[in-house]
């Protein structure tokens, strides 16, 4: 009887060879995952060595910048506590606590730098990935195939870029600079089919690609169960005062990677809730729906199958015109005078462009799910904001030539409209039953069209063992890459 899921760390010695001597050639040391928890952990002289390397230079010494503990500061920065940051009653119309945790201050802006390090690393420090003959390719509707890019680029490894052709100009002009190879898709973010389609033209066409698909790859899970949900756990630790409560997290969904966070914090917490969520004109958890959006960083139109849907609580849609008006009322002078003037504190006002256009979606989420369950000044929902509108320019740039200027009277409508007066139209408390047919819904994605077996879909579900297994991977793994890290010194 075959135990799923297959996640194989078997050695392959000609390719760990050929990996250990690619790495001793480039200087490439790779950090554990408990050095990500953990950067106190990390070597006193790779830290020094990182005083003098930029947040996003393509060092192989920014491997140990993949953690929520950054400094915030794009040069020479050391460690620290995880960077948060907490939205107040007066932007949110809700007195409970919504903080977040900021993904802006990881190698190209944002955490998927962490996920695609979780699928390619244990491939490499097994030999499964062979450096000198595979190429990495790397589906994604964005930043997943920016960060399998950027890591690829880290460890010496050759990479191969796929993304929707309507995503931000600045995705494409980063990329051009750092992947070997960027293909484009037909469509935009809903389009994720048409990824998973140009991923079978390759293998048909191609050999010695290696695809690490983020909708399947638990190596993207197990990243943020591990990593970003222990980052959680200290954020708790640290801002928990004696009566606060923490109630959940609230995130929305594209590879279902991030919400992995939600498990560990439910085995800590218990009676705490995951929300997912998703763009309300792609309501494919909520009505097994379809359609397009523009909430770049969700994908849609199917379930990721690493996305654990029997522990999901709740389902929140937003609408995307509520998030491209936010990131104008975030951003535009006239939409910050303006929450100035309604009280909201200028310090916070002057840091909401740290909130991406998926951050936008994920602070809604939070507001919904707050007033959903009447929660108070003493509870405290979490929440993540992938990265920042750094990397959304030229959307800002598109809206005001479309639209026109921003003007208070705009700033005061969506501030009325979207923040304070979110309602609780578009969310679903999942039953046993409602979990169950967001479950099934993988079959015709995984099973009909990417030929996943129907006996693992099964066993996702009813083997209580199933997430578990890949939960407990991560000291197998840290004692590969010390291994492998002994070796390449060793030399």
């Amino acid at each position: 009887m075959t135990t799923y899921p297959e996640f194989d760390l078997t050695i392959h010695a000609e390719g760990l060879k050929h990996a250990v001597e690619r790495a001793r050639e480039r200087d490439i040391i790779i950090p554990t995952f408990e050095q990500m928890k953990d950067p106190s952990k990390i070597p006193a002289e790779i830290r020094e060595e990182l005083h003098h390397i930029g947040l996003w230079d393509l060092h192989p010494r920014n491997l140990f910048r993949i953690t929520w503990h950054n400094e915030p500061k794009p040069f020479g920065g050391d460690f620290g506590p995880v960077n948060i940051l907490e939205f107040p009653e007066s932007l949110t119309g809700t007195p409970a606590r919504i903080i977040a945790l900021v993904g802006k201050w990881f190698p190209t802006g944002a955490h998927k730098v962490g996920a695609t390090f979780g699928c390619l690393v244990p491939r490499l420090v097994t030999g499964q990935f062979d450096p000198t003959i595979h190429k990495a390719v790397w589906p994604s509707t964005g930043n997943y195939c920016r960060g399998g890019a950027y890591d690829s680029n880290l460890l010496a490894c050759e990479s191969i870029a796929i993304l929707p052709e309507g995503m931000s100009k600045e995705r494409f002009e980063w990329l051009s600079k750092v992947a070997g190879e960027v293909i484009k898709t037909p469509g935009s973010e809903s389009n994720v089919k048409e990824i998973f389609d140009k991923v079978w033209e390759l293998r048909r066409t191609r050999e010695n690609i290696f695809v690490f698909n983020q909708f399947e790859e638990f190596g993207n899970y197990l990243w943020h169960y591990d990593v970003t949900g222990h980052a959680m756990e200290e954020v708790l630790e640290r801002v928990m005062g004696p009566k606060d409560e923490y109630r959940g997290v609230a995130l929305t969904t594209g590879s279902a990677g991030t919400i992995a966070c939600g498990d560990y914090m439910k085995q800590i917490f218990p009676s705490s809730k995951i929300a997912a969520g998703e763009a309300l004109q792609c309501p494919t958890l909520l009505e097994n729906g379809f359609g397009a959006h523009r909430i770049e960083g969700i994908g849609d139109k199917h379930v990721p199958w690493i996305h654990n849907v029997k522990n999901t609580d709740m389902v929140i849609d937003i609408d995307d015109n509520a998030v491209v008006s936010l990131a104008r009322l975030f951003n535009e002078p006239a939409g910050r005078a303006y929450l100035v003037k309604q009280g909201v504190p200028e310090a916070l006002v002057s840091q909401l462009d740290l909130l991406g256009f998926s951050g936008i979606a994920n602070l809604l989420m939070s507001i919904k799910f707050a007033k959903y369950y009447e929660l108070g000044e003493h509870d405290i929902v979490l929440t993540v904001l992938t990265d920042s509108m750094e990397l959304y320019q030229s959307r800002l740039r598109e809206m005001h030539e479309e639209h026109g200027e921003y003007t208070e009277q705009d700033a005061a409508v969506d501030y009325a409209h979207y923040l304070q007066g979110a309602d609780l139209g578009h969310l679903l408390e999942l039953r046993y039953t409602d979990r169950r047919r967001v479950h099934n819904l993988k079959y015709f994605t995984w099973v009909e069209q990417q030929g996943r077996e129907a006996d693992e879909l099964r066993a996702q579900w009813y083997d209580r063992e199933y997430w578990k297994r890949v939960q407990r991977l991560v000291p197998q793994i840290d004692a590969l890459i010390e291994e492998f890290n002994a070796r390449v010194l060793k030399g």
